[in-house]
Order: C-alpha cells, then sequence, then structure tokens
C-alpha cells in the first residue's frame, strides 16, 4: 500500500473515530447517514447487554436442572448403597464399588474442566459485508463496549485501501479489532455460516441480493442489521422491480414508507426460511431517505411455519383512503397440536364499501409486530444515558420516542389529510379526532414515518362515521354525484361521534413537549453520488450548487494546468529542430 500525502486528504471526525478522505470522489461517504450509524451502535449496545441477560439465565436454568438430577442420583446412590435386609450390600463386592467410584470421579473431572469452557459468553463478532471507508467498523471497535472482532469486507480495492489507511490512522485498538479483506461479501457470507453473532448490510441500493447469504451467516440468536436505499422502488415508483427484488407488490399511499419497511422484512423472512429459519423483529425505522431494520434470527422448523400468519395482502381503494389487510395463512387448533390452513378470503367485495371504486391489491408484506417495545424502551435509556456519545442524538432520540408510544400491533396508518382531502372538507385537529377515536373505544397513535400518520385498530366504518360526523358541522360544497366524497357523505352515519377533548388524545411526548419530527441539520441531507463518478450540473440537487460549482471549477484548473503543461512541452518540441539547426551550422561553421 503506497504512504499517503495528508494535503490530498480531509480529516472527517464522526464519535470516537477519524476517517482520511481523499479529495476525488473515490471513495463512497455520507455525511447523512450518521443517524444510521447511530441508531445501530445504541440497538448493538443493547443486543450484548441482551445477549449476556440471555446467556445468565440459560446457565441458571441449566443449573436448577442438573441440581435436580444430581440430587436424583445422590438418592438413587444411597439407596442403591444401603444394606439389605439380609446384611448384603445389593450384590456389589468391595472391588465393584471401587471401580464405580472412580469411573464418577473420572466422570466429575471431565465434567469440572469443561463446565468453565461452557459457561463462557465469547465477545460478538460482526461483519460489516460492505464497508467502503471502514468508518461504521471504526465505530463499532471503539464505541461499543464488549465488542469482539470486527470483519470489514469489500469488492473495490480502493475502498479496502481506504479501509486499512483508516483503521492505521485510528490507532492501536482499531488494529487488534477490527480487520479488512477485499472479497466478495456474498461468498464470504456462505463460506462462513453462523460464524457471526452481528451482521450489518448498508448497500449503495437495494440489499436484496445479500439477503440469502447474509441469513445463513448470521449465528442463531444473532443480529441482522439491514439498510435499503432504493425507497422510489419500495415506495411503488416501480411495482414490478419490487417484486422482482422483494418479492412483494407496493401501493401508493401515504402509508407507502411503512409498507416499505414491512415488504423488506418479509423478504428477510422469505430468505430465512429457505433454511428452516425465521426473524424476529426488534427495531424498523424510516430515517431520511432509507429504510433500517433490525432482526434477531433463530432457527426452528416447527417456529417457521408460523410465517403465513404474519404476512398479509393489502387491498387499497382507488377512491378513498380505506385498505384492508388480508393474512396469507391461519391456524387451527387440532387436538393437542395446531393446524395449518390458507387464509379465507376476500376480506372485502370487487368494489369498495364506502365509495363504489375498485381496489388495488399488494403485498405480501410483514403484517405482525415490526418493533419490540422491551427493545425500544432499552435503547431509548440507554441513548439517554449516553447522550454525549452520540453525534445525531437529537434526531434519535426523537424517533425512538416517537416509535415508543406507536400501536405495536397495528399495520399501516392513516392519513387525516388525505381523509380530509376525500371529502374536500377542512381537516380536524390531530388532537379532535384522536379524541373522537378513543371516544369511541379504540385506540390511537401517531406513527414514526409521518407526522400526520395515525395508527388506529378502529375499522374504517368507524372512521369515516367520525368524518361524517364532522362535514355537518363544517359543511362542504356539494360535488359531483360520483365523486368518492359525494358517495361517502350520501350515507348517514351509524356512530355519533363525540369529539370533546380526551386526556389521552396527545402523547406522553406531546404532552412533556419532547420534539418529535426534527428538521434536517443542513441543505442536500440525503443520498450523494456514487463513488467514482463524475460530479456534473445534473448532481444540483444531491450536493448543492457551491459544491458542485466547485468541484467543476476544481476540474477546470486542473485541466488549465495540464493544457499549460501540454503547450510547454509543445514549445519545446518546436524548439528542438531550430536548436538541431544552430547546432549544425556551428559544426560546419568550426570545422572549416
Amino acid at each position: 500500500m503506497e504512504t499517503a500525502d495528508l494535503n490530498d486528504y480531509t480529516v472527517i471526525k464522526e464519535g470516537e473515530a477519524e476517517i482520511l478522505m481523499h479529495k476525488k470522489n473515490k471513495v463512497f461517504f455520507n455525511k447523512a447517514q450518521v443517524n444510521n450509524r447511530d441508531m445501530s451502535i445504541a440497538v448493538l449496545r443493547a443486543f450484548i447487554s441482551k445477549r449476556k441477560q440471555e446467556h445468565d439465565a440459560m446457565l441458571s436454568k441449566r443449573a436448577r436442572s442438573s441440581g435436580k438430577v444430581v440430587e436424583k442420583d445422590v438418592s438413587e446412590v444411597s439407596k442403591e448403597g444401603a444394606p439389605t435386609e439380609n446384611g448384603e450390600d445389593n450384590g456389589k463386592t468391595n472391588g465393584e464399588e471401587h471401580e464405580a467410584s472412580s469411573k464418577d470421579g473420572s466422570k466429575e473431572a471431565a465434567k469440572t474442566t469443561y463446565e468453565p469452557a461452557r459457561r463462557e459468553l465469547k465477545p460478538p463478532r460482526v461483519l460489516e459485508a460492505l464497508s467502503a471507508s471502514g468508518l461504521r467498523a471504526l465505530r463499532y471497535a471503539r464505541e461499543v463496549e464488549g465488542i469482539g472482532q470486527v470483519v470489514a469486507l469489500d469488492n473495490d480495492p480502493a475502498s479496502v485501501e481506504a479501509c486499512q489507511r483508516n483503521i492505521k490512522f485510528n490507532g492501536l485498538m482499531s488494529t487488534s479489532k477490527v480487520e479488512s479483506h477485499l472479497t466478495d461479501a456474498r461468498v464470504h457470507m456462505l463460506t462462513n455460516p453462523k460464524e457471526f453473532d452481528v451482521v450489518d448490510l448498508d448497500p449503495y441500493g437495494a440489499p436484496s441480493i445479500f439477503l440469502d447469504s447474509a441469513v445463513q451467516s448470521v449465528a442463531d440468536g444473532g443480529l441482522l442489521m439491514c439498510t435499503a436505499t432504493d425507497m422510489a422502488v419500495l415506495c411503488g415508483a416501480n411495482g414490478e422491480v419490487c417484486y422482482s427484488k422483494y418479492g412483494s407488490y407496493p401501493l401508493k399511499g401515504k402509508y407507502c414508507h411503512e409498507m416499505a419497511l414491512r415488504i423488506l422484512l418479509a423478504s428477510i423472512e422469505s430468505h430465512a426460511n429457505r433454511y428452516k429459519r425465521y426473524i424476529v423483529p426488534v427495531l424498523s425505522v424510516q430515517i431520511d431517505f432509507y429504510a433500517r431494520v433490525f432482526v434477531r434470527i433463530y432457527t426452528s422448523a416447527s417456529a417457521m411455519k408460523n410465517t403465513p400468519l404474519k404476512l398479509s395482502y393489502v387491498y387499497q381503494c382507488i377512491g378513498c383512503d380505506s385498505f384492508h389487510l388480508q393474512s396469507v395463512g391461519r391456524s387451527l387448533p387440532k387436538h393437542n397440536s395446531v393446524r395449518y390452513q390458507a387464509g379465507l378470503g376476500p376480506v372485502v367485495p370487487q368494489d369498495c364499501t364506502h365509495c363504489g371504486k375498485k381496489y388495488n391489491m399488494g403485498g405480501p408484506i410483514w403484517s405482525a409486530p415490526m418493533h419490540d417495545q422491551e427493545w425500544v424502551t432499552s435503547i431509548l435509556n440507554g441513548v439517554k444515558s449516553m447522550k454525549d456519545r452520540y453525534p445525531a442524538y437529537n434526531k434519535i432520540c426523537s424517533m425512538l420516542t416517537t416509535i415508543s408510544e406507536e400501536l405495536p400491533d397495528v399495520p399501516l396508518f392513516l392519513s387525516l389529510h388525505n381523509l380530509a382531502a376525500t371529502l374536500k372538507c377542512t381537516s380536524p385537529s390531530a388532537a379532535m379526532f384522536r379524541s373522537a377515536v378513543i371516544n369511541a373505544k379504540y385506540r390511537v397513535s401517531g406513527s414514526h414515518v409521518n407526522p400526520l400518520g395515525i395508527k388506529t385498530d378502529a375499522p374504517m366504518e368507524i372512521i369515516w362515521d367520525i368524518m361524517r360526523c364532522w362535514v355537518k358541522n363544517h359543511p362542504v360544497k356539494a360535488q359531483s354525484p360520483d365523486h368518492p366524497g359525494s358517495v361517502i357523505l350520501s350515507k348517514e352515519p351509524s356512530h355519533q361521534a363525540d369529539f370533546s377533548r380526551h386526556v389521552g388524545s396527545l402523547s406522553k411526548a406531546q404532552v412533556k413537549k419532547v420534539a418529535r419530527f426534527l428538521p434536517n441539520p443542513e441543505k442536500h441531507w440525503g443520498p450523494k453520488v456514487r463513488a467514482g463518478r463524475q460530479i456534473t450540473s445534473k448532481h444540483v440537487s444531491l450536493i448543492g450548487h457551491e459544491a458542485v460549482n466547485g468541484h467543476l471549477n476544481g476540474h477546470k484548473e486542473a485541466a488549465g494546468a495540464e493544457e499549460e503543461e501540454e503547450e510547454e512541452k509543445e514549445d519545446v518540441v518546436e524548439d528542438e529542430p531550430e536548436m538541431k539547426r544552430q547546432k549544425i551550422t556551428e559544426v560546419i561553421a568550426s570545422s572549416s
């Protein structure tokens, strides 16, 4: 590896790690991903703590069970060793007793030497499959207590060279914990099954080509952290492309970003099922321009059979905001076991019962909870206790606070503004609408994906009845009879909404005035140009006018310098014949 000239590099510090970034766009780095890296570190800390708790619980359970076995063996031995009524020792001679005791002693010695090795919990091994500059791997090694070896992979020589340079730049702690390799991550994961306790996938674009090998390389109970930045595909811009990559068809709606998370979870589950494995999501977030999921992976052929119960198709009305979920499978009790069958359907008729329009069908998506509220609370408390160690503390704290208040068992959400737009009416305030839902004896919460999103277990009939009652007090202009809003308003409400303010209409964070949705800290806070690509004027929306102009001016200056060098070379070449003629003339004159 060549010696680096520091004049060609910029030192970037994030958390406790520092990296050298070349002034040219050789290795990918995006400052906006600090939210991603901070969230990953918070989850990783919670995982290490949870892993230790589970290990201690397993050891105590084994100790209790082994204690019962020892007591049983002792009682049996005492019975066997007791003399019979005839004064005999159950037919055992002294030699036999000595031989049995020696065997027991050897077994105890073997058990004693084996026990410490079995009880030891090794530090978790982490694989960063697509490392680029290595910043993420370095932050894991330097900031996460109790972490083991961090393996950083990349198939780009420039990225591996940059990663190795940054490892050395960060000192002895990094060189002892982080190793970088030039290899295809898919091959490495396939050839190391169940070798890593944590696998981190953060590709530029879709992670779909890495999922099959990733679910095989995670150890039982291990953690898979996966990012998808192809949100346009996942949110329905190209449904056929999404289906080819993830096996689900997306729908365009206000909930499309949450649907993207659930499509990604369903895809990971599908890959895991092929190897008799299944996932348990602990946290799923949509941040900025990407989706990020954290799932634990287990192996169980029987538990894997529950997968169809966790997946659903989505029916979305094209005229109004009504949507319905159709479970892929169902389970029935049969004697002492469970019988699995296909889901019953359809859950909706051909035409929407509210506005009379047709339905679009999407999915399948993950319809089970995509967060573990116990984990979310633990992660949030950990972040608050180490506030100074997270560069993006405000962002991830606000997001975790919102997630902690979500209804975990309610897939997707409604948009209050879309409901009002369908009826062409003014929108009620969020607190007023939520009060009406709570007064109707249903649950309601917000969504971390959309500030105007409303999660509720109330059926669509109740939702539209609430809106009908609202319109009665806030009349609207007459619309065409065929308009979806006119069809909905033509029906009388079967439920009379109560808009009186309920104490639960505001979340705990809103009552305490905790910021939940923060603005971007900088302009052009989003995706960046892929490493190695030439920056042109079409990248203004990604990096801004100043960055583009500075880069182009730099290229012009470099090109101008090259032209001057070429002109000097041409002048030298043009002068050479004249110099030769002068030399020949001098030689001729001297000879005469």
